[in-house]
């Protein structure tokens, strides 16, 4: 019964940050929203300033518990440029973390409030946070045919045209490298295969489009193109296969020790800008990712497994980067749940932001 006790007591470590992250939604929603009210007749770039310094505060709070309350340590390799920039962020795709992993780049950069996620269509239905992801400049896709090229153009222009920091987080390959779903894997190395390309072990073969639209779209406001591969310690069972990446869950509950992240900041005139040249590109990028994650998991040398090759920094991220937002949308919070007329709004929040919220997604992309 101890044991019993002991490991369900274990397993519930991710019950109080998942409860604070979205408890504190409905108050950064109401914040947000009366600053939306506030700043209707005042410039569009005024605007954006205040939402990403808002978008700072609730993300930063979110890493709080996903690199301080985990412990976990955070490897950089290769060139993370120390100033903000307008980038396009690739990288494989793997896990839910992967989302927080550009959270984590972006903050040692000081530009968190300006991450904005391509994001597969179906996310824009979560409550309250979909439709926020829209307003902040998150761009949702369709997959292959249904995938509407116009759209995302125009939400692009629009951004620049206010001016808007770009830290544009795509996951080329469309859906996570999962080694429990073999079927996915056989059919992204039997398309390589169809196409004339390197098959990829680590990796599925990536697409191109919105990659490619979102580089044309805007390749005189970005800096640079950002090519991440992320890889989880732990994720290797003892006959040496690979498993399953950890979820935000498993996470949470500490159980991965060490995630290792390698950069490679890429020029805008070294990637080409036709489509056709582009994919090949985008492939040849994967194909060194690939490389880089045979040599961490299956390196013949036991000693060079579990980490990329090349110099690495242990970044350890700062208390004071993460702990006044949590204090201050904790202390929000729960000063409006303290209240019967808080409580009502906190939960008509819930209810009516939802509502709202998928009825603008279905009207405005």
């Amino acid at each position: 019964m101890l044991l019993s006790l002991v490991l369900h007591t274990y397993s519930m470590r991710y019950v109080l940050p998942a409860a604070v992250m979205m408890g504190t939604a409905p108050t950064y929603v109401l914040a947000w929203g009366a600053w939306r009210l506030l700043s209707a007749v005042l410039p569009a770039r005024f605007y954006r300033e205040v939402d990403d310094r808002l978008y700072t505060i609730y993300q930063s709070m979110v890493l709080f518990f996903f690199e301080n309350y985990t412990g976990v340590q955070v490897i950089i390799y290769g060139d993370l440029p120390k100033n903000k920039e307008n980038v396009i962020y690739l990288s494989n795709h793997q896990c839910t973390v992967d989302w927080i992993i550009a959270d984590m780049l972006a903050i040692r950069q000081n530009a968190l409030g300006h991450v904005r996620y391509v994001l597969k269509d179906g996310l824009k239905w979560l409550p309250l946070y979909g439709w926020y992801f829209s307003q902040h400049g998150g761009v949702y896709v369709k997959r292959s045919a249904k995938f509407n090229e116009k759209e995302m153009r125009e939400k692009l222009q629009a951004q620049m045209k206010t001016e808007t920091p770009m830290y544009l987080v795509i996951f080329p390959e469309g859906t996570r490298y999962n080694p429990e779903i073999p079927k996915v894997i056989a059919d992204s190395q039997s398309f390589a295969e169809k196409e004339g390309l390197a098959i990829l072990k680590h990796v599925l073969t990536p697409r191109v489009k919105a990659t490619h639209v979102a580089i044309d779209t805007m390749k005189n406001y970005l800096d640079a193109v950002y090519d991440v591969t992320v890889a989880y310690e732990g994720t290797v069972d003892h006959k040496g296969q690979r498993k399953l990446a950890p979820s935000m869950t498993e996470f949470l509950c500490k159980e991965c020790p060490r995630v290792h992240v390698f950069i490679d900041r890429i020029e805008l005139k070294d990637i080409p800008e036709e489509q056709m040249y582009m994919r090949r590109w985008l492939h040849e990028r994967f194909e060194i990712k690939d490389k880089l994650l045979i040599e961490f998991y299956d390196a013949k040398d036991s000693r060079r497994r579990n980490k990329f090759p090349g110099k690495s920094v242990h970044s350890k991220l700062s208390l004071k980067k993460t702990l006044p937002s949590l204090l201050f949308l904790g202390g929000l919070t729960a000063s409006m749940l303290l209240t019967e007329s808080g409580r009502k709004l906190y939960v008509k929040t819930w209810i009516y932001g939802t509502l709202i919220g998928c009825l603008w997604v279905s009207i405005k992309p």
